[in-house]
């Protein structure tokens, strides 16, 4: 009912104040759901079917009691004294109406005082009592009436829950009545089948008897004693497994993929008490389809892919279920009670990747318990290990904070790869580096964290996506995510309109899918000229670094030379070709090891965890990545290099575009071509030539500019004895000008010292100031050629340098150039060149 949590609470319309509904649903845990039941009763499920009617503000709790009893007697032809009802203790209303329409007595009016019988989606949103009804089965099942001892007994099966939802919990302690009392009812397929089957086991209805049938028929081994429940196993998990891909979820170590991982290894785990010594899941698969694939097309539609994930995760676990099972029954062997230490359920858990509720199954059968108290502390323990090991790292004191929000809420489950937009919980708010509980000020800037995001955080090498947020009182703008710990996703986040944000609140996620096909455009183009890359220059050919940004890509590898031009258009062709063969792009969940064997690239010294993604681009690359990629190489368009560079020694820098980004980089090249053309007034075809033309005519001109300022700074040997100071028999010209290329000072100070044997020439060269700083000063200094031994260039440059601020310089004995930059000492400056001099001689 959560897609109608509002319309509950009157925040939202709908254009029918009815609706019914089937529903795929999953449940893996909780009082009544412990994963390690299924199999073992004849009603627990992880996948199953629900069948709910709504009312939203129209009938109520005498119209769903009425509508309710009419469908099982009359529809169904279920037999009246097969019937008992339960209602919420003070519920008098329900009571009294399932008397009135039913005739029930009140000994079939079972009341329920405690939460049994009162529904609520969490510590807030609608709620109400509820009204069950449940079929007995009869005396020779086992169990008892709702409320007793023997409840949870599988003779009185629940079959019916109408939720009369007419409050709404504001907090723990204000409760108040809805505008429009509504209805939600559920009722389980596969309870209802059995009943109408007269049949008290669910695994024995249709639902499940040919999925049983078609696996004896592969395994081999009849579906009796203790193999019984292996099959019920077998077929319960196969439809989890199975639909909880088709919509988009893989086997992983967080959230909904770990249920999911947890659900196919148990069943692994029984196909192994089987005999059955090669994958067998995915061989089930096309039954289940058969059976169930007209009802879901999704099944039809994604049965491959879901093939491929079956037999790779069976394939994958089968080897470490095989040394793990190993281990336990050494260490049961060696027990002296009916207890296995923690340490081992641990052990377990960390190496073989046995969740601790499959260990529990395991040992059910042998009436063996854990030592949960153990098994806890050394997972404390590697978090601490994990702490410690962030923090030596010289990262801020800051970054505590996350390791805080991972304890008290986990890693944030990331469901991107196959959703747009979701909803979530907001389970963290950080501003300042602090944990704060609500967010109330408009373009305030600040952290949010959720339990669940289609939002990627920012990691190797793929920018963080942007988006939206949308809770019932505000707007929330998405400008950055980024990635804590290996598992926290924080959305960087403006507050745009609303009147707060509070920890608790639902919200809708949306990604900027504009902004994330792009990103994937350039991350799957990354990857294909890292394939292409090394296909030319050589396996030498690494990455180095890695920028996957929306509109650019930048890739860093370790190549030695520079690229040509001849090299580069090579490199486009063969990236456009890939693209344009339209491969399909593939990711395959796999440990390192298995990855790398089958010759995936993998980043020397990257931290990989115990299972990888593995993008495969058609045949033409296999690597290790987490990021998001497009479906098809066809859906990058069109591929451009914009620059190639040298970073570091033996590190070379490549940056593309590809897409629209490509089309934009053209339509601006064409517009500055068109500006040169009108500007040059020629055509495209010739305007190569006038460039040139002007770039000739420029340097002629440079060359006879230079030449004729050379030409005004020259002295003759006239000017030379009138203008110079004699120091002990030495010439000394002092020249003091502005912005002159240094260049000409140099070519004038050679020219000048050259018709003297015993002159010593310097130029004070004062340049235009930068913006709020000082001129700056550059010093050239020539020395005749039979003077440079005694009064070398190189040296007098270097002491007027350091006598203006400078930090020295250098150059040949004769010839000579240094920078400065204190210009108030240049008065100065003459009285401590003749010092100089004199010291010399």
């Amino acid at each position: 009912m959560v897609q109608f949590k509002n319309v509950f609470t009157g925040q939202e319309t709908r254009n029918y104040n009815r609706a019914t509904t089937s529903q795929k649903s999953l449940r893996a845990g909780g009082k009544h759901n412990d994963l390690e039941n299924v199999g073992y009763t004849a009603r627990h499920h992880t996948f199953f079917e629900m069948l709910g009617n709504f009312s939203f503000g129209d009938y109520f709790k005498e119209e769903a009691i009425y509508h309710a009893w009419n469908l099982l007697i009359k529809e169904f032809a279920i037999a009246k004294e097969k019937l008992y009802v339960t209602v919420y203790y003070t519920d008098e209303e329900a009571a009294s109406y399932w008397k009135k329409i039913a005739n029930l007595s009140d000994s079939r009016i079972i009341r329920i005082n405690n939460n049994d019988n009162f529904w609520s989606m969490g510590d807030t949103g609608p709620c109400g009592p509820c009204s069950e009804v449940f079929y007995d089965h009869g005396d020779k099942i086992p169990g008892g009436l709702p409320g007793t001892k023997e409840q949870d007994g599988d003779r009185f099966i629940e079959i019916w829950n109408m939720v009369f939802m007419q409050f709404e919990q504001l907090d723990a302690n204000t409760r108040i009545e809805l505008p429009k009392k509504s209805i939600d009812t559920g009722m389980g397929l596969e309870r209802i089948s059995a009943v109408l089957q007269n049949i008290h086991d669910n695994y024995e209805t249709d639902l499940f008897k040919e999925i049983i049938a078609h696996t004896e028929n592969i395994v081999k081994v009849k579906a009796e004693g203790n193999a019984k429940f292996s099959y019920r196993v077998i077929a319960d998990h196969l439809r989890a497994s199975a639909f909880l891909i088709s919509d988009g979820i893989m086997p992983s170590n967080e959230g909904r993929g770990y249920v999911l991982r947890r659900i196919m290894r148990r069943s692994i785990r029984h196909a192994n008490l089987l005999g059955s010594t090669e994958p067998l899941m995915y061989k089930l698969l096309p039954k289940l389809v058969d059976l169930m694939g007209s009802a879901y097309p999704e099944l039809k539609r994604t049965e491959d892919f879901i093939s491929n994930i079956l037999e790779q995760e069976e394939l994958r676990f089968k080897v470490t279920l095989e040394r793990g099972l190993k281990l336990l029954d050494e260490e049961v062997a060696n027990l002296n009670d009916l207890v296995l230490p923690g340490e081992v359920a641990f052990k377990l858990y960390d190496t073989y990747g046995f969740p601790i509720d499959l260990t529990e199954d395991i040992l059910k059968s042998k009436q063996i318990s854990i030592n949960l108290e153990a098994f806890n502390n050394k997972m404390q323990e590697q978090r601490e290990r994990a702490r410690r090991s962030w923090i030596g790292s010289n990262e801020s004191k800051t970054d505590q904070i996350w390791f805080d929000i991972r304890e008290g809420f986990g890693n944030t489950e990331f469901l991107g790869y196959s959703l747009n937009e979701l909803e979530g919980k907001i389970v963290a708010l950080v501003k300042n580096n602090m944990l704060v509980d609500t967010i109330d000020q408009v373009q305030e800037q600040f952290i949010l964290i959720s339990n669940q995001t289609p939002f990627y955080g920012e990691s190797g090498g793929q920018m963080g996506d942007i988006g939206s947020i949308k809770t019932v009182n505000c707007q929330i703008k998405v400008i950055n995510t980024l990635k804590y710990l290996d598992g926290i996703i924080a959305h960087i986040c403006i507050l745009e309109k609303g009147t707060g944000i509070k920890v608790g609140d639902e919200a809708n996620f949306s990604i900027d899918v504009k902004y994330r096909n792009n990103l994937k455009i350039h991350h799957t183009s990354t990857h294909i000229l890292h394939a292409i890359l090394r296909e030319l220059f050589g396996k030498h050919v690494n990455q180095k670094g890695s920028l996957v940004a929306h509109d650019r890509l930048r890739f860093d590898i370790s190549h030695a030379n520079s690229l040509t031009p001849e090299q580069i258009i090579l490199i486009e062709d063969k990236v456009n070709q890939i693209i344009q063969t339209n491969s399909k792009v593939t990711t395959t969940l796999m440990s390192p090891e298995e990855a790398i064997k089958l010759g995936a690239m993998a980043l020397f010294g990257e931290k990989y965890d115990v299972e990888v993604r593995v993008v495969s681009i058609g045949p033409y690359s296999l690597e290790l990545c987490g990021g998001t990629h497009v479906t098809r190489t066809g859906d990058i368009g069109v591929f451009k290099i914009i620059g190639e560079s040298a970073i570091a020694a033996g590190v070379r820098r490549i940056e593309a575009i590809c897409g629209e980004f490509v089309l934009k980089y053209l339509r601006n090249n064409d517009s500055i071509v068109e500006n040169l053309t009108s500007s040059l007034k020629t055509s495209k075809n010739e305007i190569t030539q006038k460039v040139n033309d002007l770039i000739i005519s420029k340097k002629n001109l440079l060359e006879q500019l230079a030449s004729l300022q050379v030409s005004m700074l020259d002295l003759e040997e006239e000017q030379i004895a009138k203008e110079s100071l004699d120091i002990s028999g030495i010439k000394f010209v002092y020249k003091v000008v502005q912005n002159i290329d240094n260049k000409i000072l140099r070519l004038s100070a050679e020219q000048i010292v050259n018709k003297c044997d015993n002159l010593v020439m310097v130029y004070i060269n004062i340049g235009k100031p930068d913006e709020g700083k000082s001129s700056k000063l550059s010093i050239t200094v020539g020395v005749s050629k039979k003077l440079s031994s005694t009064a070398h260039a190189g040296h007098l440059a270097k002491s007027i340098s350091i006598f203006l601020g400078g930090t020295g310089g250098g150059g040949q004995a004769n010839i000579a150039q240094a920078g400065a930059a204190d210009s108030s000492k240049i008065s100065h400056l003459p009285d401590m060149i003749k010092n100089l001099l004199s010291k010399l001689l």
